[in-house]
């Protein structure tokens, strides 16, 4: 139950992101998710590559805005 709990709470984080308009708040958002999908990871419930594979496209996404 926690885990499923986690990995929604990591997905709506990036949904989240994803949609924000000012890169300031973006940029500052960032971290955050990062943390939450590094914390899957290393617990097993999402693969290291996926993880960085989300991470590097959320980063781009914001470095592109």
């Amino acid at each position: 139950m926690r885990n499923r709990y986690q990995h929604k709470t990591m997905r709506n984080a990036m949904k989240k992101l994803r949609n924000e308009e000012d890169k300031k708040a973006a940029a500052e958002m960032l971290p955050s998710v990062i943390g939450m999908i590094d914390k899957l990871a290393k617990r097993n419930i999402i693969h290291k590559n996926k993880a960085a594979n989300l991470k590097s496209k959320l980063a781009s996404k914001v470095a592109a805005m």
